[in-house]
């Protein structure tokens, strides 16, 4: 019994020096740790990837096919990283990439595509891989300016965008020692794990800092932190920007006001020769072209006739374009690249014919789900406007909640892609409206602008204030213990002849900011919200005081003679 106790007592004791030793060398371990680092290395997670993309030292999750000028790049990376406009039809395989500059098309498979209405030879057609498309790394420099650099040995693609600048750096070791290496930790911490030993003079792009360690990068892919005193500075990358370039006559149109009539043409031509002398006006819209069927034909009703006329005033033609109202046709004729494409070189074409100085988009009365079709139109338009050294701009209304006449409108891009935002101010109480008022209270129009000015973020330069020269009679009828209301529209000189008639003295109302009129015909309550100098010297001082681009009048038919002298104030 003795002799078993005794031999227990020396198994524990041993067992306790085993167990001091182990502890001792963790202790010895940790300290070391501490005071010189983690020395574990660890491999990048990316190891293994064929050719991984980083953007700004980060992986991005995707890969790219082939290499050099036969490089892809996923759909998906170009959409997310670079440009979320970039459009993929699936029906057609088509990719379009457009920006105010380019409108780049391709095809899956085809080695062909079209750059600005030209025949583009693609370094690597574009194909679909396990699901998803890629597209050629030179597509994507042409239209974006995108620098890339591949190693050929990890296979890592740094991607820069244009504008992107980093700095660029030496690692050094602050002893001098030239051979001593440098780790390249996971996280900024001695503690993290090193992913890779770095030589002296190896070069970094040093994408950020935190506290004293810098996140850096080497040409090889490799990302991760190392300590800022061990990184000597030594310039930096900057990728050039895209540069904006300005057609002649957007660098006409620059700090100048606009100051537009539109011109409705319906059966007949205007005749010129007859209109009242317009001061101050710039630019004409005249509603001559309509898409008029599913596959987007453009009917025309231009007149060159008129376009001298114009010319020979000192004032641009702007065509005006409209989807003729029609919601069905808008849905097909803008649904694919084919049918919109043909669109755009119909007008073009007008546009060259007939001397045009510009092209007014007016899509109205359209789906909601068709929105981001029409402003993919005009995203596909600008380019080719620009090419060919147009204006373009849109029409739009002040938001509502109306699913037909606004909800579609995503105004902050077209405000984006487009030189003018024209802003349909008017209508605040429509012909059908289920009670008298006026057709643009300043109040109204005031809170319109400014919805469109921070709400979508539109610069102020670039929103042109559409202003009435219509108003409406409105007819208040008992009928049934109820009032039925009916209206009329009518110009200012029309206005004007009902006031002289039956005698009335206009009274300026505050709360509308413009005059107003009542009186009784047949045993009808008439009213009016009139459209006159007082009315259009408020909107062109409300235009002013936004700083806006401008504005346009609907239509030059309702104008009195005199109202010219008022808008031309805007220029002032």
């Amino acid at each position: 019994m003795a002799r078993n106790h005794s031999r227990r007592r020396r198994k524990r004791s041993r067992f306790k020096g085993t167990a001091g030793l182990l502890l001792l060398a963790a202790i010895i371990c940790a300290i070391t740790v501490v005071r010189y680092g983690n020395p574990l290395h660890e491999k990048p997670d990316w190891q293994g990837s064929v050719r991984p993309v980083f953007i700004q030292g980060k992986l991005t999750g995707y890969e790219a096919q082939n290499a050099g000028k036969n490089m892809l790049i996923p759909l998906k990376l170009v959409q997310s990283q670079i440009d979320s406009t970039v459009r993929y039809e699936d029906d057609s395989q088509t990719i379009i990439l457009a920006t105010k500059q380019y409108l780049l098309h391709m095809s899956v498979a085809k080695a062909q595509g079209e750059l600005n209405g030209q025949a583009y030879t693609l370094s690597a057609t574009p194909q679909v891989i396990n699901g998803e498309v890629y597209i050629p790394i030179q597509a994507v420099r042409e239209v974006y300016g995108v620098s890339v650099h591949e190693d050929p040995v990890t296979g890592a693609v740094i991607l820069m965008r244009a504008g992107e600048k980093v700095k660029l750096g030496t690692i050094e070791k602050k002893d001098g020692q030239q051979d001593a290496k440098i780790a390249l930790r996971e996280e900024a911490s001695t503690l993290s794990f090193i992913l890779t030993d770095m030589p002296q003079q190896t070069k970094v792009r040093i994408w950020s800092k935190q506290g004293d360690w810098y996140f850096v990068q080497l040409d090889n892919g490799y990302a991760g932190y190392v300590k800022a005193d061990n990184v000597l500075a030594s310039g930096e990358l900057a990728v050039p920007s895209v540069k904006d370039n300005l057609s002649i006559s957007e660098k006409h149109w620059k700090g100048r006001p606009v100051n537009l009539a539109w011109e409705a043409v319906y059966n007949r031509k205007p005749d010129p020769s007859k209109f009242d002398p317009m001061p101050g006006v710039n630019a004409v819209s005249p509603t001559w072209f309509s898409v008029v069927d599913y596959e987007g034909t453009v009917e025309s009703k231009a007149d060159p006739a008129y376009v001298r006329w114009a010319h020979r005033k000192g004032m641009e033609v702007w065509g005006l374009l409209s989807n003729s109202f029609n919601p069905e046709i808008t849905t097909e004729a803008l649904s694919t690249f084919e049918r919109r494409k043909s669109i755009v070189d119909q007008m073009i074409s007008f546009a060259q014919e007939y001397d045009l100085d510009g092209i007014n988009i007016d899509f109205e009365n359209v789906h909601t789900k068709d929105g981001p079709n029409v402003t993919q139109f005009l995203r596909e338009l600008k380019p080719m406007a620009r090419a060919h050294d147009l204006i373009l701009s849109v029409d739009v209304t002040p938001k509502s909640q109306s699913e037909m006449w606004s909800a579609f409108l995503d105004r902050k891009s077209l405000g984006n892609i487009t030189d003018y935002l024209m802003v349909m101010a008017y209508d605040e109480h429509w012909a059908a409206s289920p009670e008298a008022g006026s057709v643009a209270s300043l109040p109204w129009v005031e809170t319109s602008m400014k919805q469109i000015l921070q709400e979508d973020e539109v610069p102020p330069q670039k929103v042109v204030l559409g202003i009435p020269l219509y108003t409406r009679v409105w007819s208040e009828t008992p009928e049934k213990g109820k009032t039925k209301v009916t209206s009329k529209s009518l110009g200012m000189e029309s206005a004007a002849a009902i006031i002289e008639k039956f005698k009335l003295k206009p009274r300026f109302r505050a709360s509308e900011g413009q005059n107003y009129v009542e009186y009784t015909e047949d045993g009808v309550a008439k009213k009016i919200w009139l459209e006159d100098r007082v009315s259009l010297m408020a909107r062109v001082e409300l235009a002013k005081s936004l700083k806006l681009g401008g504005i346009g009048v609907w239509n030059r038919n309702f104008a009195a003679a005199s109202a010219w002298e008022t808008l031309k104030k805007i220029n002032n």
